[in-house]
């Protein structure tokens, strides 16, 4: 595609994304899915599109600073800052004055002493999330926000019903796919690049599911046993629930609950592929749907994975952190508190209960757990970094924080997840 055209591209998709309407990959999927109509978009401009606006939305701040020295539209300006690809491949779409300007900008370093630029340059943050987060990492802001700003890992979850890590390891390099073990979780992979997987024999056959090491982190807390009565209470697409089916060996129930089909719907065609049969996706209205309260008192582990701000994701969605605010995230704590209570309903007597978010803010995080606890005496907090300890996770209690799961992405280059558990007693 020619330069100019693969730019106008960008800065189109660029507005679309900065009007915040809806979550940026969304927009991204429509994008292309209508642009096929009159234009079709190849491997390479597809990623060079994406990964351009997702650029601008991690360094928004930064670039709507340098912009203001350029000319043209602004989103055409801010697509130029965060093009992905090689700097001549862009600037052949430029005039001489563009060409200056950019590589003016391209001098900039934030942070630097004399580079003219604010702190907030270097962070990209509103600065409601910025006090939160200094308040919680203090002198490690900068660490944080910094890793904030960077692409997330690939990182694989090898299905143990099936398959071993090291077994797959070695199938993937004669595939030419470079591979390390993940330093916490058992059954992760960290892939090198960014390849693709679903035309891999191992992927059609169910040998391993793309999964965050944090999040199987949370699957493991549960420690769901072989014929045990499991429920994964907001199981969205899946990925837990199928890290748990295949932990309890394809036997017991594991149910699958949540508000949305259609989320179910994506669990479906993974399903088929892991050889799990212990699975049971079912749609409910709400919290307090008559098919949950018929289970009352017979789970032997139930995790909530709430919905949440997803702020500890900002690696992945970057456009969250311009979408969320304090009153989003003042509802969804109030949505949390009322999620976890119903579901602690279906815990027996000596079951686990996980509360997880993917959310880095204590108000969605500690605050949720703790005013549990105390309206709830009879579930007994446990310290997740001893129950990881008991399931040999390497260096548990640096993953921890008090009796909870804390992960950060600049500490253990996972994506930020919080966890408490409890037994029933």
């Amino acid at each position: 595609m020619h330069p100019k055209a693969l730019l106008d591209a960008c800065t189109e998709l660029t507005r679309l994304v900065l009007r915040f309407e809806h979550p940026a990959d969304a927009v991204v999927s429509r994008y292309f899915r209508e642009q096929r109509r009159t234009q079709a978009f190849g491997p390479r401009e597809r990623a060079t599109l994406t990964e351009t606006v997702y650029t601008v939305l991690r360094k928004k701040l930064l670039f709507e600073a340098l912009a203001q020295g350029g000319s043209g539209a602004k989103e055409r300006r801010l697509a130029i800052l965060g093009f992905h690809g090689p700097r001549d491949y862009v600037k052949s779409a430029l005039n001489e004055a563009e060409k200056s300007w950019i590589d003016a900008c391209d001098a900039v370093r934030p942070g630097e002493q004399g580079s003219g630029l604010l702190d907030l340059h270097r962070h990209n943050l509103p600065q409601w999330l910025v006090d939160a987060l200094q308040a919680q990492v203090g002198a490690e802001f900068h660490a944080l926000s910094d890793s904030l700003n960077q692409t997330a890992p690939l990182d694989l979850r090898v299905n143990i019903l099936h398959e071993k890590r090291a077994d797959l390891q070695a199938e993937l390099a004669k595939a030419g796919l470079d591979s390390q073990a993940t330093p916490y979780s058992p059954w992760g992979l960290r892939v090198q690049g960014k390849p693709v997987l679903n035309k891999l024999e191992a992927f059609n056959r169910g040998a391993f599911e793309v999964q965050d090491e944090g999040s199987q982190l949370l699957a493991l807390l549960l420690d769901a046993g072989r014929g045990e009565m499991v429920a994964d209470f907001c199981a969205g697409a899946g990925g837990k629930t199928l890290a748990i089916g295949a932990m309890m060996r394809n036997t017991g129930r594991l149910y699958a609950f949540d508000t949305s089909a259609h989320r179910l719907d994506a669990l479906k065609p993974r399903l088929a592929r892991s050889g799990l049969s212990n699975v049971h996706p079912v749609a409910i209205a709400h919290e307090r749907d008559e098919r949950i309260k018929r289970l009352a008192g017979k789970m032997d582990r139930v995790l909530v994975d709430a919905p949440c701000s997803g702020l500890g994701t900002l690696r992945r969605n970057p456009d969250l952190k311009w979408r969320q605010t304090p009153a989003t995230v003042a509802n969804q704590a109030q949505l949390q508190a009322q999620i976890l209570t119903q579901a602690a309903r279906l815990v027996k007597s000596g079951g686990r209960l996980v509360y997880a978010t993917c959310s880095l803010l204590v108000r969605e995080n500690e605050d949720i757990a703790s005013a549990f606890s105390a309206t709830h005496p009879d579930f007994v907090p446990l310290s997740c970094a001893q129950v990881l300890t008991d399931l040999k996770v390497d260096a548990a209690a640096t993953l921890c924080s008090g009796p909870y799961l804390r992960l950060w992405p600049h500490r253990h280059r996972t994506d930020g997840f919080f966890a408490a558990v409890w037994r029933r007693a």
